[in-house]
């Protein structure tokens, strides 16, 4: 009995341990983010589909955005004119066989408020991801690229809503109007 006591003991303290030096070296969980008042209510138009426009609008919410349907007086207008993915080749080997593959995700986006007045410029950003190809799995091939792509647009949402955050934290996301009466 007691060295069941002892392996509890032993795996409850693991368990500290490690939750422990997760936050001393700064990982956080992936939660919502502060959005300056004036995104407070957004409409959000995404050119092109896939997972990545539902992907934003419910990290939005998640962070307490009010995702309109229609833009209008109050509402914030987040426009991704650009959300494209890309591959290219990496290495070949004997008799031009591609083994190795990179995934590119190019999306821009800019954040103009409810006047018309540009709150966020025309944002760029690119991440990629690399990957061994194998000519015999096909199937496991195409699995691995919907992974990856999956991967990179909740590692672009949480890109996005970070800028979106550190804008209304360094006044870059408060209209001139509202500035100036301070």
């Amino acid at each position: 009995m007691s060295f069941m006591k002892a392996g509890r003991l032993f795996q409850a303290s693991l368990l500290l341990m490690s939750a422990l030096a997760l936050a001393a070296c700064g990982f956080h969980l992936r939660g919502s983010v502060a959005l300056p008042p004036s995104m407070q209510k957004i409409h959000l138009t995404v050119t092109g589909g896939g997972e990545f426009p539902r992907m934003l609008s419910r990290a939005l919410e998640v962070s307490g955005v009010t995702v309109e349907d229609k833009g209008g007086p109050g509402i914030a207008e987040l426009n991704v004119p650009v959300a494209a993915f890309g591959t290219d080749s990496l290495t070949n080997s004997g008799y031009v066989r591609i083994t190795e593959y990179s995934v590119h995700y190019q999306v821009q986006f800019n954040v103009a408020g409810a006047d018309g007045q540009v709150l966020i410029p025309q944002q760029n950003i690119n991440m990629s991801r690399e990957f061994s190809y194998d000519a015999t799995d096909t199937i496991g091939n195409a699995s691995q690229i919907q992974q990856i792509q999956h991967s990179l647009n909740d590692d672009m949402v949480q890109a996005i809503l970070f800028r979106l955050q550190a804008a209304g934290k360094h006044g870059l996301a408060v209209p001139a109007s509202a500035a100036s009466t301070h």
